[in-house]
């Protein structure tokens, strides 16, 4: 019989297809069903970096700002040398107004990743 997390009766499987699910659910613009998804695989797996980079790209397509802007820190914490999640906390703070941050984490981003985007947000000539 399949392990299960807790009394959901969910195995580890099913928090793989759930967390697939929620990346078919971004891309097809459904931000909301995906953070659904990923709050049960993220409880059962609170140590999953990809489950919260997902769930905080999915609070960012969904402007929830706040919870992104949460999510992708801790996704740093963890994993500080993330090109993507610098890029998008920077994106997060820059919509929330706050431009010193955003400059920051922009230019963490280019400087980890030469990417023309983050180049080009980064504005290393200001």
């Amino acid at each position: 019989m399949p392990e299960t997390s807790g009394s959901t009766g969910r195995t580890p499987e099913t928090h793989v297809i759930d967390f697939r699910a929620a990346e078919h659910l971004l891309n097809a613009r459904d931000p909301r069903g995906a953070v659904k998804l990923l709050d049960g695989v993220i409880a059962a797996h609170p140590e999953n970096t990809a489950a919260r980079l997902l769930r905080a790209r999915a609070f960012f397509a969904a402007a929830q700002l706040r919870p992104a802007e949460l999510e992708f820190t801790i996704v740093l914490e963890r994993e500080p040398d993330n090109a993507f999640a610098h890029f998008a906390l920077a994106r997060t703070y820059e919509r929330q107004g706050r431009s010193d941050q955003a400059k920051r984490h922009f230019r963490l981003a280019a400087a980890l990743d030469p990417n023309p985007q983050y180049l080009k947000a980064a504005r290393f000539d200001d």
